[in-house]
This record gives structure tokens, C-alpha cells and sequence, in this order.
């Protein structure tokens, strides 16, 4: 009896109908956490359950993902609905996923929540600690692994945006147990021997377990006591890790790291190029005025004919003193005027006006003027100031009339 030979096709589709006919596989909810959650551009969603000793890769096609009242992370516990089939053209079956709940959190997510709280309360995150990116950095140190794309894609970047920067790799292991503390000792290396202006810290995408040494506090310690100021380039923009919160500066990607850390040469070709066709435009500017002066003063009076500018000016000088000249006279006379006015007055009101009529001012011998009998006593002496003398006399009798 010869053996039937099948393709690999035949299997597999033979395999996709097993499964399509059992009635456990067909209506099947499966627990697990969330881990390399991926959306394509076209709205499918592709993510891995796990739990502690198992995986399954999950597909949600965009239809049942729009129907969804939550946005699914990685970490996230939940519980998933479909059925399992094969995918005939990779042989693997997976989870086709018609449904999502939350069911909590998964130990990762959980970990990174606690821990976000323990340092925001530590005050790691606190904006005013953030230390500003240098605009120029001469020298940028990237702290990241050797072996990825990302530190490829970040020194092509540089090269071509600012090539005047130079850049220090100071490899270090982006995932697995030793690599937070190579990390943490990579930026305090860095700041010691101050190698950089400014520091790149961070890898490519991958699952949460990928980038889990950046929710690492030893690397957020270390972080925070840096005095070089740190770009945080950790996986692709959903991503968010502990550095992202504590760095002085996030990235979406590690490329956009190197975008923000030096500015683009043709950018700046493009400044200088205005500011110098400004500046040649205002010097022209500059120069064109200066000649309307020149002109201006080269056909003025005083350059034309100096002799004849001088008698106008002499002239001029004339009339102003003349003018002058009136001016205080006519001031003078009226203060002539006021002052005879004003002495005529006072001439008036003078007590030796007053005695050239026959009155007499009466003074003790203390100069004060006597103006009632009061003021005096029998025997006192007395000044009496006539018109023409003083009279020195001795108080005999007071007699006081009855007003």
C-alpha cells in the first residue's frame, strides 16, 4: 500500500478544518496579558496573550476593533473571544479575536503604575528640575546597544543634520537583567568624565518585557542626578516608559531623538542666507541715505558759498540781539514801572509818614510799641518818636478813658 503524499498546503488547510469543526476551539474566551501590541495602517490589530508559562499570537481584524470601548496596551490584562485557526500560509494558528474586556492589569503594567507614583511623589518628574537642550552641543553621547537599528538610524541622522557634532557610543545591553545597571552606570560614566553636552538614551520598539529596562529605577535615579541634560528615545511613539517621565527631553523614536538634538544644516543655511541678504539689503539701505545726505549737504549754502552763508547767518545773529536788546529794555521798564508803583505804596503806609502830621509812636524802653496804658506803669520810662527827634520821658500818671 503506497503512502499518500500531501503539500504543505493540503495540511495546513486539512489542520484549519479540524479546528473550524470543533466546537470548543470555535467559541473559545481566553484570559492572559496583553504584550507587543502592534496597529497596521490597515486597522487590523495584532498582539500576543501570555500568561506565566504560555503564549498566543492574536488577531483582531478592523471591524471587530472598531467596535471596541477601550484602547488595548500592553500590560493590560484582559479577556479575549473568538475562535482558534490556522493561518494556512504560515502554518500557525492564532487567536482570531471578535472581542476585548478589561479583566485588571497585568504584573508588568501594575509594577510600572506603582513605581510611576513612587517617583512623581520623589518629585523625578518635576518640570522645574528639567535642564534645557543644548541648541549647538559640540559633543552628544548615545547611550544605547551597539547591535540594534536604532543607534544606525540615530548616527545617519546626526551625520546629515549637523555634522559639525561629535558623537561618543557608549554600548550597553537594552534588555535583560543587567541591562538597567550598564545603563545607570553608562550616564554616570558619562557625567564623571564629562564626555558630552547632551545624552541620547534609549533603543528601538518592542514589547513591554523589551523595554522594560527603562522602567528600571536605578536608570531613573540616574537619569535625575545627571548634569548633562538627557533626550529619552525609547521605542516607537505609543510606547512610554519611567525615562520618558524623568528625561529632560522625550522622543518619540530614536530618530526623532536625533532630530531634536542638532539643528538641520539646511535649516540654518537658509537663516544665514536671509539674515545675509537682510543685512546687504539695510547696509544698501544704509548707504543710500547717507549719499541723499551727502548730496543733500554738499548743495547746502554753507558748502556753495561760505562767505555768503556767514553774512546771513551774521545777519540772522544781528536781528536776534537787536531783538533781544528790545526785549529787555521794555522788561525793564516795567519792573521800573512796579518798582515806583510798589515804593510809592509803602511810602504811604510808613509810620514816619504818619508823624509828619502831628502823631507821636510811643515805645518802652524795650523798643516795643505802647499801644494801650496797659502796657505801662507809673515810673517807667518811655521813648516818644516825633517827626523830628526822640523824646526819652518818665511815666508820672496814667489816666485810662472809659471806651
Amino acid at each position: 500500500m503506497s503512502q499518500q503524499i500531501l503539500s504543505i498546503t493540503q495540511i495546513n488547510e486539512y489542520i484549519r478544518t479540524m479546528m473550524d469543526g470543533d466546537r470548543l476551539l470555535c467559541g473559545v474566551a481566553v484570559r492572559g496579558e496583553i504584550s507587543n501590541y502592534k496597529v497596521y495602517p490597515s486597522g487590523h490589530h495584532y498582539f500576543t496573550l501570555k500568561d506565566d508559562s504560555a503564549a498566543l499570537k492574536c488577531v483582531m481584524f478592523r471591524g471587530n476593533a472598531m467596535k471596541l470601548r477601550f484602547r488595548p496596551d500592553n500590560g493590560m490584562q484582559v479577556v479575549a473571544m473568538g475562535k482558534i485557526s490556522v493561518y494556512p500560509r504560515d502554518g500557525a494558528y492564532q487567536l482570531y479575536c471578535s472581542g476585548l474586556i478589561l479583566d485588571g492589569v497585568g504584573d508588568l503594567y501594575a509594577a510600572f503604575e506603582q513605581l510611576k507614583t513612587k517617583l512623581a511623589a520623589e518629585g523625578l518628574f518635576d518640570p522645574a528640575h528639567k535642564k534645557p537642550i543644548p541648541q549647538f552641543p559640540k559633543t552628544i553621547g548615545i547611550v544605547t546597544s551597539s547591535a540594534g537599528a536604532a543607534v544606525h538610524d540615530m548616527l545617519r541622522i546626526l551625520n546629515k543634520r549637523f555634522p559639525l557634532t561629535r558623537v561618543r557610543l557608549l554600548p550597553v545591553r537594552v534588555q535583560g537583567a543587567e541591562a538597567p545597571e550598564e545603563i545607570a552606570a553608562a550616564i554616570g560614566y558619562a557625567n564623571h568624565h564629562k564626555l558630552a553636552d547632551l545624552l541620547i538614551v534609549g533603543r528601538g520598539g518592542g514589547s513591554i518585557e523589551d523595554l522594560w529596562a527603562f522602567n528600571d529605577e536605578r536608570v531613573a535615579y540616574a537619569i535625575y542626578r545627571s548634569e548633562i541634560p538627557i533626550i529619552s528615545a525609547v521605542g516607537h511613539e505609543p510606547d512610554v516608559t519611567i525615562s520618558d517621565f524623568v528625561a529632560d527631553l522625550r522622543a518619540a523614536t530614536p530618530s526623532n531623538a536625533a532630530e531634536l538634538a542638532v539643528p538641520d544644516q539646511d535649516g540654518l543655511r537658509q537663516i544665514l542666507d536671509s539674515m545675509s541678504s537682510s543685512m546687504a539689503t539695510a547696509l544698501e539701505r544704509q548707504l543710500k541715505a547717507l549719499q541723499q545726505r551727502l548730496k543733500m549737504l554738499s548743495e547746502s549754502p554753507a558748502l556753495q558759498s561760505p562767505q555768503g552763508y556767514l553774512d546771513q547767518r551774521s545777519k540772522s545773529v544781528e536781528l536776534l540781539r537787536n531783538r533781544l536788546t528790545a526785549a529787555q529794555s521794555t522788561v525793564l521798564n516795567q519792573h521800573n514801572q512796579r518798582y515806583l508803583t510798589l515804593a510809592a505804596k509803602l511810602d504811604a503806609l510808613s509810620p514816619l509818614k504818619v508823624l509828619t502830621r502831628g502823631y507821636a509812636m510811643v515805645q518802652d524802653t524795650g523798643g516795643e510799641v505802647i499801644r494801650s496804658v496797659k502796657q505801662t506803669t507809673t515810673g517807667s520810662g518811655i521813648e516818644i518818636t516825633l517827626r523830628d527827634g526822640t523824646v526819652s520821658a518818665t511815666v508820672t500818671q496814667i489816666k485810662e478813658s472809659a471806651l
